[in-house]
Protein backbone atom coordinates (compact mmCIF):
# COMPACT_ATOMS: atom_id res chain seq x y z
CA UNK A 1 0.00 0.00 0.00
CA UNK A 2 1.20 3.36 -0.33
CA UNK A 3 1.68 6.29 1.90
CA UNK A 4 -0.87 7.79 0.08
CA UNK A 5 -3.95 5.48 0.33
CA UNK A 6 -2.81 4.47 3.79
CA UNK A 7 -2.46 7.80 4.56
CA UNK A 8 -6.68 8.32 3.21
CA UNK A 9 -7.80 4.31 4.90
CA UNK A 10 -6.13 6.19 8.72
CA UNK A 11 -9.32 8.32 8.40
CA UNK A 12 -11.88 5.25 8.07
CA UNK A 13 -10.70 3.45 11.09
CA UNK A 14 -14.36 2.70 12.15
CA UNK A 15 -14.96 0.89 9.36
CA UNK A 16 -15.07 -2.85 8.98
CA UNK A 17 -12.42 -4.67 7.01
CA UNK A 18 -14.76 -5.30 3.88
CA UNK A 19 -15.57 -1.52 3.73
CA UNK A 20 -11.71 -0.85 4.13
CA UNK A 21 -10.96 -3.36 1.43
CA UNK A 22 -13.29 -2.29 -0.80
CA UNK A 23 -11.36 1.59 -0.75
CA UNK A 24 -8.17 0.43 -1.66
CA UNK A 25 -10.08 -1.32 -4.60
CA UNK A 26 -11.20 2.51 -5.57
CA UNK A 27 -8.32 3.96 -4.55
CA UNK A 28 -5.45 1.13 -6.15
CA UNK A 29 -7.34 0.80 -9.24
CA UNK A 30 -6.75 2.56 -12.83
CA UNK A 31 -3.67 4.93 -13.84
CA UNK A 32 -4.17 6.98 -10.65
CA UNK A 33 -4.10 3.80 -8.19
CA UNK A 34 -1.65 4.64 -5.76
CA UNK A 35 -1.69 8.16 -5.82
CA UNK A 36 -4.42 8.88 -3.80
CA UNK A 37 -6.58 10.78 -6.48
CA UNK A 38 -9.50 9.37 -7.96
CA UNK A 39 -10.80 9.91 -11.66
CA UNK A 40 -14.45 8.09 -11.53
CA UNK A 41 -16.54 7.60 -14.92
CA UNK A 42 -20.23 8.23 -14.28
CA UNK A 43 -22.93 7.32 -16.37
CA UNK A 44 -26.45 7.94 -14.92
CA UNK A 45 -27.72 10.69 -17.17
CA UNK A 46 -29.48 8.30 -19.76
CA UNK A 47 -32.12 8.24 -16.52
CA UNK A 48 -31.50 12.10 -15.46
CA UNK A 49 -31.69 13.65 -18.65
CA UNK A 50 -33.06 11.12 -21.52
CA UNK A 51 -30.81 8.58 -23.96
CA UNK A 52 -31.22 11.41 -26.76
CA UNK A 53 -29.96 13.98 -25.08
CA UNK A 54 -27.45 12.02 -23.36
CA UNK A 55 -25.75 10.12 -26.23
CA UNK A 56 -26.89 11.25 -29.36
CA UNK A 57 -23.95 12.92 -30.20
CA UNK A 58 -22.13 9.96 -29.80
CA UNK A 59 -23.78 7.10 -30.84
CA UNK A 60 -22.12 4.55 -29.52
CA UNK A 61 -22.90 5.44 -25.90
CA UNK A 62 -26.74 3.69 -26.40
CA UNK A 63 -24.81 0.67 -25.59
CA UNK A 64 -23.95 -0.01 -22.08
CA UNK A 65 -20.72 -1.71 -22.69
CA UNK A 66 -18.84 1.30 -23.96
CA UNK A 67 -19.11 2.77 -21.01
CA UNK A 68 -17.31 0.42 -19.15
CA UNK A 69 -14.75 -0.27 -21.69
CA UNK A 70 -13.90 3.11 -21.71
CA UNK A 71 -13.89 3.19 -18.08
CA UNK A 72 -11.20 0.47 -18.61
CA UNK A 73 -9.54 1.74 -21.13
CA UNK A 74 -8.94 5.07 -20.19
CA UNK A 75 -7.57 3.63 -16.70
CA UNK A 76 -10.49 4.90 -14.39
CA UNK A 77 -10.94 3.88 -11.10
CA UNK A 78 -14.05 2.98 -11.26
CA UNK A 79 -17.42 3.09 -13.20
CA UNK A 80 -20.49 4.29 -11.90
CA UNK A 81 -24.67 3.99 -13.35
CA UNK A 82 -28.30 2.60 -12.41
CA UNK A 83 -28.83 -1.05 -12.42
CA UNK A 84 -29.59 -1.47 -15.82
CA UNK A 85 -26.40 -0.29 -17.39
CA UNK A 86 -24.32 -1.89 -13.97
CA UNK A 87 -26.24 -5.52 -14.59
CA UNK A 88 -25.43 -5.40 -18.27
CA UNK A 89 -21.79 -4.80 -17.33
CA UNK A 90 -21.06 -6.77 -14.21
CA UNK A 91 -20.76 -10.29 -15.02
CA UNK A 92 -18.66 -9.52 -18.44
CA UNK A 93 -16.19 -7.33 -16.41
CA UNK A 94 -16.24 -8.68 -13.34
CA UNK A 95 -12.49 -8.15 -11.57
CA UNK A 96 -11.47 -5.96 -14.31
CA UNK A 97 -13.66 -2.84 -12.68
CA UNK A 98 -14.75 -1.10 -9.59
CA UNK A 99 -18.16 -0.83 -9.79
CA UNK A 100 -20.66 2.05 -8.20
CA UNK A 101 -24.47 0.93 -8.16
CA UNK A 102 -26.43 4.14 -7.92
CA UNK A 103 -29.38 3.36 -5.64
CA UNK A 104 -31.71 6.27 -6.45
CA UNK A 105 -32.45 8.39 -9.56
CA UNK A 106 -34.52 11.07 -10.66
CA UNK A 107 -35.98 11.49 -14.03
CA UNK A 108 -36.63 15.30 -16.13
CA UNK A 109 -39.99 13.92 -16.99
CA UNK A 110 -41.86 15.78 -13.83
CA UNK A 111 -41.10 19.45 -13.56
CA UNK A 112 -40.82 19.10 -9.27
CA UNK A 113 -39.31 22.09 -7.82
CA UNK A 114 -38.67 20.27 -4.64
CA UNK A 115 -37.38 16.78 -5.75
CA UNK A 116 -36.45 13.66 -4.44
CA UNK A 117 -35.53 10.73 -6.51
CA UNK A 118 -36.78 7.23 -6.63
CA UNK A 119 -35.01 4.16 -5.21
CA UNK A 120 -34.08 2.20 -8.47
CA UNK A 121 -31.41 -0.10 -6.79
CA UNK A 122 -30.80 -1.91 -3.38
CA UNK A 123 -28.03 -3.33 -1.07
CA UNK A 124 -28.81 -6.85 -2.31
CA UNK A 125 -28.21 -5.60 -5.63
CA UNK A 126 -25.16 -4.28 -5.31
CA UNK A 127 -23.62 -7.63 -3.57
CA UNK A 128 -24.97 -9.86 -6.53
CA UNK A 129 -23.53 -7.70 -8.87
CA UNK A 130 -19.74 -7.70 -7.22
CA UNK A 131 -19.76 -3.45 -7.12
CA UNK A 132 -16.98 -2.12 -4.67
CA UNK A 133 -19.52 1.12 -3.63
CA UNK A 134 -23.33 2.47 -3.54
CA UNK A 135 -24.20 5.51 -4.90
CA UNK A 136 -27.05 7.81 -3.74
CA UNK A 137 -27.94 11.16 -4.29
CA UNK A 138 -29.58 13.81 -1.86
CA UNK A 139 -31.04 17.20 -2.38
CA UNK A 140 -30.31 19.91 0.45
CA UNK A 141 -32.38 22.56 -0.09
CA UNK A 142 -35.62 20.36 -1.11
CA UNK A 143 -38.70 20.36 0.87
CA UNK A 144 -38.27 16.02 0.83
CA UNK A 145 -34.91 16.44 2.64
CA UNK A 146 -35.82 13.96 5.43
CA UNK A 147 -36.72 11.56 3.39
CA UNK A 148 -33.84 11.59 1.25
CA UNK A 149 -31.64 11.52 4.39
CA UNK A 150 -33.37 9.04 6.37
CA UNK A 151 -33.18 6.37 3.13
CA UNK A 152 -29.53 7.46 2.92
CA UNK A 153 -29.40 6.62 6.41
CA UNK A 154 -30.59 2.97 6.17
CA UNK A 155 -29.08 2.42 3.30
CA UNK A 156 -25.31 3.17 4.35
CA UNK A 157 -26.19 1.28 7.29
CA UNK A 158 -26.77 -1.92 5.41
CA UNK A 159 -24.16 -1.32 2.77
CA UNK A 160 -21.40 -0.68 5.51
CA UNK A 161 -23.00 -3.76 7.20
CA UNK A 162 -22.15 -5.59 3.83
CA UNK A 163 -18.55 -4.08 3.78
CA UNK A 164 -19.70 -1.75 0.94
CA UNK A 165 -18.50 1.70 0.40
CA UNK A 166 -21.02 4.74 0.68
CA UNK A 167 -20.70 7.76 -2.01
CA UNK A 168 -23.04 10.00 -2.08
CA UNK A 169 -24.14 12.85 -4.59
CA UNK A 170 -24.52 16.17 -2.76
CA UNK A 171 -26.36 18.28 -5.39
CA UNK A 172 -28.15 21.42 -3.63
CA UNK A 173 -31.69 22.01 -5.36
CA UNK A 174 -34.96 23.04 -4.51
CA UNK A 175 -37.40 26.09 -3.44
CA UNK A 176 -35.03 27.30 -0.63
CA UNK A 177 -32.44 27.91 -2.59
CA UNK A 178 -31.64 30.30 -6.03
CA UNK A 179 -30.34 28.87 -8.66
CA UNK A 180 -27.23 30.86 -8.18
CA UNK A 181 -27.02 29.36 -4.60
CA UNK A 182 -27.16 25.72 -6.17
CA UNK A 183 -23.30 25.76 -6.62
CA UNK A 184 -22.55 28.95 -4.32
CA UNK A 185 -19.56 28.77 -2.03
CA UNK A 186 -21.35 28.71 1.23
CA UNK A 187 -23.98 26.01 -0.18
CA UNK A 188 -21.29 23.74 -1.28
CA UNK A 189 -19.38 23.59 1.52
CA UNK A 190 -22.23 22.53 3.58
CA UNK A 191 -24.06 19.85 1.18
CA UNK A 192 -20.42 18.46 1.54
CA UNK A 193 -20.87 18.73 5.32
CA UNK A 194 -24.12 17.29 5.22
CA UNK A 195 -23.06 14.32 3.54
CA UNK A 196 -20.08 13.55 5.43
CA UNK A 197 -22.37 13.63 8.50
CA UNK A 198 -24.82 10.93 7.19
CA UNK A 199 -21.64 8.74 6.91
CA UNK A 200 -20.49 9.51 2.94
CA UNK A 201 -16.93 7.66 2.72
CA UNK A 202 -16.77 9.60 -0.89
CA UNK A 203 -18.69 12.73 -1.29
CA UNK A 204 -19.27 14.48 -5.07
CA UNK A 205 -20.28 17.67 -5.53
CA UNK A 206 -19.95 20.30 -7.76
CA UNK A 207 -17.38 22.85 -8.29
CA UNK A 208 -18.76 26.03 -6.67
CA UNK A 209 -18.92 29.68 -7.48
CA UNK A 210 -17.82 32.22 -4.94
CA UNK A 211 -21.77 33.37 -5.16
CA UNK A 212 -22.80 33.12 -1.51
CA UNK A 213 -26.58 32.34 -0.64
CA UNK A 214 -27.39 32.66 3.30
CA UNK A 215 -26.67 36.20 4.49
CA UNK A 216 -26.30 34.16 7.64
CA UNK A 217 -23.00 32.70 6.19
CA UNK A 218 -22.04 35.90 4.34
CA UNK A 219 -20.85 37.56 7.56
CA UNK A 220 -19.13 34.49 8.97
CA UNK A 221 -16.98 34.95 5.53
CA UNK A 222 -16.29 38.42 5.87
CA UNK A 223 -15.44 38.17 9.32
CA UNK A 224 -13.44 35.54 9.11
CA UNK A 225 -12.04 36.77 6.20
CA UNK A 226 -12.17 33.11 4.68
CA UNK A 227 -10.64 33.06 1.16
CA UNK A 228 -12.96 32.00 -1.86
CA UNK A 229 -11.88 34.81 -4.48
CA UNK A 230 -10.57 31.79 -6.79
CA UNK A 231 -11.83 28.46 -7.66
CA UNK A 232 -8.64 26.84 -5.69
CA UNK A 233 -9.69 28.74 -2.99
CA UNK A 234 -13.03 27.75 -2.84
CA UNK A 235 -11.94 24.07 -3.72
CA UNK A 236 -9.69 24.08 -0.71
CA UNK A 237 -12.73 25.55 1.38
CA UNK A 238 -15.06 22.34 0.57
CA UNK A 239 -12.53 20.32 1.21
CA UNK A 240 -11.76 21.82 4.69
CA UNK A 241 -15.60 21.61 5.41
CA UNK A 242 -15.78 18.05 4.67
CA UNK A 243 -13.96 17.00 8.20
CA UNK A 244 -11.10 19.16 7.25
CA UNK A 245 -10.11 16.85 4.63
CA UNK A 246 -10.53 13.41 6.25
CA UNK A 247 -13.13 12.76 3.79
CA UNK A 248 -12.80 11.92 -0.03
CA UNK A 249 -14.01 14.68 -2.16
CA UNK A 250 -14.35 14.62 -5.65
CA UNK A 251 -15.71 16.64 -8.45
CA UNK A 252 -18.75 16.75 -10.55
CA UNK A 253 -17.51 17.31 -14.09
CA UNK A 254 -20.73 19.12 -15.14
CA UNK A 255 -22.15 19.58 -18.77
CA UNK A 256 -19.69 19.34 -22.17
CA UNK A 257 -17.47 22.21 -22.64
CA UNK A 258 -13.80 22.47 -23.89
CA UNK A 259 -11.36 20.75 -23.10
CA UNK A 260 -9.17 23.30 -21.76
CA UNK A 261 -12.22 24.46 -20.36
CA UNK A 262 -11.73 21.27 -18.21
CA UNK A 263 -8.70 21.41 -17.56
CA UNK A 264 -8.73 24.38 -16.04
CA UNK A 265 -11.10 23.11 -13.51
CA UNK A 266 -9.27 19.99 -12.93
CA UNK A 267 -5.87 22.78 -12.12
CA UNK A 268 -8.39 23.97 -9.42
CA UNK A 269 -9.30 20.97 -8.22
CA UNK A 270 -5.87 19.84 -7.63
CA UNK A 271 -4.03 22.82 -6.52
CA UNK A 272 -7.27 22.93 -3.47
CA UNK A 273 -6.41 19.84 -2.28
CA UNK A 274 -9.31 18.00 -4.26
CA UNK A 275 -9.20 14.62 -4.42
CA UNK A 276 -10.36 14.35 -7.99
CA UNK A 277 -13.38 14.19 -10.23
CA UNK A 278 -16.36 12.14 -11.61
CA UNK A 279 -16.21 13.24 -15.46
CA UNK A 280 -19.70 11.69 -17.03
CA UNK A 281 -20.69 13.82 -19.94
CA UNK A 282 -17.12 15.42 -21.12
CA UNK A 283 -15.90 11.89 -21.09
CA UNK A 284 -19.00 9.72 -23.03
CA UNK A 285 -19.76 12.67 -25.42
CA UNK A 286 -16.60 12.69 -26.69
CA UNK A 287 -15.70 10.18 -29.47
CA UNK A 288 -13.70 7.38 -28.24
CA UNK A 289 -10.13 8.28 -28.64
CA UNK A 290 -10.54 11.60 -27.89
CA UNK A 291 -12.31 10.72 -24.24
CA UNK A 292 -9.12 8.33 -23.71
CA UNK A 293 -7.16 11.01 -24.42
CA UNK A 294 -8.89 13.63 -22.57
CA UNK A 295 -9.12 11.43 -19.16
CA UNK A 296 -5.59 10.48 -19.49
CA UNK A 297 -4.37 14.38 -19.80
CA UNK A 298 -7.21 15.07 -16.62
CA UNK A 299 -5.08 12.12 -14.58
CA UNK A 300 -1.64 13.65 -15.46
CA UNK A 301 -2.85 17.05 -14.44
CA UNK A 302 -3.65 15.66 -11.13
CA UNK A 303 -0.11 13.27 -11.06
CA UNK A 304 1.46 17.16 -11.32
CA UNK A 305 2.81 14.80 -15.07
CA UNK A 306 1.56 17.94 -16.58
CA UNK A 307 0.98 21.23 -15.39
Amino acid sequence: MTDAVAKILSHYSSDNPGTRANLVRLLDNGRLGGTGKLVVLPVDQGFEHGPARSFAVNPPAYDPLYHAELAIDAGCNAYAAPLGFIDAVASRYAGELPLILKLNSHDSLSGEKDPIPGLTGSVSDALRLGCAAIGFTIYPGSAMWREMYEQLRELAEEAKACGLVVVVWSYPRGTALSKAGETGIDIAAYAAQIACQMGAHIVKVKLPSDHIEQDAARKVYESEDIPVSTPADRVRHVIQSAFNGKRIVIFSGGSKQSDEAVFEEIRAIRDGGGFGSIIGRNSFQRPREHAIKFLHTVMDIYTGAID
